[in-house]
């Protein structure tokens, strides 16, 4: 079973911050980051992002 990679992008959970250090956010783990936040939990725990929902609309 081949899973697809989490788009933060299409996330509801993603946002973008005014840090400009840390300019990307995912708010269902709250933290700000460099990378996508998808990035960041996948080099983390090793699973791609277990939190994702796809924005609405």
């Amino acid at each position: 079973m081949e899973k697809k990679k989490v788009n933060c992008y299409k996330c509801k959970f993603y946002y973008v911050t005014w840090d400009s250090q840390f300019p990307k956010g995912c708010k269902a783990f709250q933290f700000k980051g460099r990378m996508m936040p998808s990035v960041e939990v996948k080099r983390a725990s090793g699973q791609e992002c277990l939190r994702f929902q796809a924005k609405e609309g």
